[in-house]
């Protein structure tokens, strides 16, 4: 059996456009306030042929519209994207479609546009539940924008999930307390609760670097809120089945449990990513970041991949062990091993299982709570040997 079928085919589809560019955000995104809707659509569908034809004989058992803002494409853009995915490869029955929105972008007929579309699970980018944060992260929306985008979402779609982002500037432990409270309160069954990180080539990363970005939380005291959130999280019903994801049981992210899990994805528009199994082979894609250069590489040669690179069986097998243990289900050892990587070394794994940063049951390796937080760490020691 290849090795992508123990965690299944998705396909992400990225749309690079947006109203505004958040100043922490690093994704493939590009503020446009006009768009050729005709021409992007064909695009995206010449793209989707053009990858399915790599890998068919598939069933596609999620699907992601990231970006950028999606929600910004208009419902029959989505409708047709889906249309195509399921004519090439098939959608499994119940498959999960996803879409990302923005509460600054959400109307009720455009959402009821793409539920009827096949859209089945909203993800919204609320990011804060209080005004100031909000203005400080740099968006467009005020908490009650987002509690009536909220709200439109959930009355068209049963599931619906949004982001919090903490250890922002200027907030306490109390205030983030209270912030998520309020958001499990609101909560369907899934939320992203991401700290805030700083990147280079971001407004915040310039800011950062020059000294002038002020108020933020110490490094002790973003560690007593990510306690705080797992705390409160479980005691509500929300446990964290990923390291930054929490969710009611059977309400995960179906589509990021194929990253996470190590399955196939397909990346369809600009700057997507995909591991694709093409005769035997891991496949690491990626497509022209550019959205002008992918839709001229699209139009001319029928899709807009920049580089496809062969992963090895080890590499595969330290990608593997580096998404797993992100899920509390933990990592396969035997898979692992199987994926082509050497056995982990018995004192690495037991000297973190004293100090109580991991646990190994029944072939599984897991992180503990104490030891989620030091991830990279731990990944470094058992990947060192």
């Amino acid at each position: 059996m290849s090795d992508w079928r123990h965690s299944g085919f998705g396909v992400y589809v990225h749309w690079p456009f947006c109203l505004h560019k958040c100043p922490y955000c690093d994704f493939n995104s590009h503020v446009s306030r006009e768009t050729d809707q005709t021409r992007w659509r064909a695009a995206l569908l010449a793209d989707i042929r053009r990858s399915a034809a790599e890998v068919p004989d598939r069933r596609v058992d999620t699907v992601f519209f990231g970006g950028g803002t999606p929600s910004l494409m208009p419902p029959e853009t989505v409708a047709a994207v889906i249309d195509e995915i399921d004519a090439v490869w098939g959608l499994k029955a119940g498959a999960e479609v996803s879409l990302e929105a923005n509460p600054t972008s959400v109307e009720a007929g455009r959402f009821k546009g793409y539920a009827e579309a096949g859209v089945n699970r909203i993800s919204m980018g609320i990011q804060a539940l209080d005004d100031a944060g909000l203005r400080r992260l740099g968006r467009m929306h005020s908490v009650a924008e987002a509690r009536a985008a909220f709200d439109v979402a959930r009355a068209q779609f049963a599931r619906v999930s949004f982001d919090l982002i903490y250890a922002r500037q200027g907030q306490t432990l109390a205030g983030w307390e209270a912030e998520l409270r309020e958001a499990l309160a609101m909560a369907v069954d899934h939320l992203s609760l991401y700290q805030l990180t700083i990147e280079t080539g971001t407004r915040f990363g310039d800011l950062y670097a020059r000294g002038k970005l002020r108020d933020l939380p110490t490094d002790d005291l973003a560690a007593d809120m990510y306690l705080k959130t797992q705390e409160i999280c479980d005691r509500f019903g929300m446990g964290a089945y990923e390291t930054s994801n929490h969710a009611r049981m059977g309400a995960e992210s179906r589509h990021n449990l194929v990253y996470w899990r190590y399955g196939d994805y397909a990346g369809i528009g600009p700057g997507a990513h995909g591991r694709v199994t093409v005769g035997g082979e891991k496949l690491a894609t990626e497509a022209f970041s550019n959205p002008s250069r992918w839709l001229e590489a699209v139009e001319n040669e029928g899709w807009g991949r920049a580089q496809a690179e062969t992963v090895t069986k080890v590499e595969q097998a330290a990608e593997y062990l580096m998404m797993s243990l992100r899920l509390a289900e933990g990592s396969d050892l035997r898979r692992y091993e199987a994926l082509g990587g050497q056995r982990l070394t018995d004192s690495t794994v037991a000297e973190m299982a004293e100090g109580g940063f991991v646990a190994l049951e029944n072939g599984r390796l897991r992180t503990t709570v104490k030891g989620r937080p030091l991830l990279n760490e731990i990944l470094r020691q058992l990947l060192a040997g």
